[in-house]
């Protein structure tokens, strides 16, 4: 049984960086967990966690509820600066 924090990181609706977050993993698993090999993988992840970070805040500044864009709002965001 995986702990409530554990639980959480696995939500898409808490945290939009699973996808980075099990590719790290992966290439971890794959490499032996040579860290070396996985520097593109993390650097993803590094940058997606700091997007929806700097989305969050700006959100909280503007009283926005929730702070998460939801996963629908999430793809619209995306969708606009691609």
């Amino acid at each position: 049984r995986m702990s409530r924090r554990a639980q959480q990181l696995r939500d898409h609706d808490i945290n939009p960086c699973v996808v980075e977050t099990d590719a790290s993993r992966k290439c971890m698993d794959e490499n032996n967990y040579d860290k070396s090999m996985c520097s593109d993988y993390f650097l993803k992840y590094k940058n997606c966690r700091k997007f929806w970070h700097d989305i969050k805040m700006e959100r909280r500044r503007n009283g926005v509820k929730p702070e998460m864009p939801s996963p629908e709002e999430r793809k619209k965001i995306l969708d606009s600066i691609e």
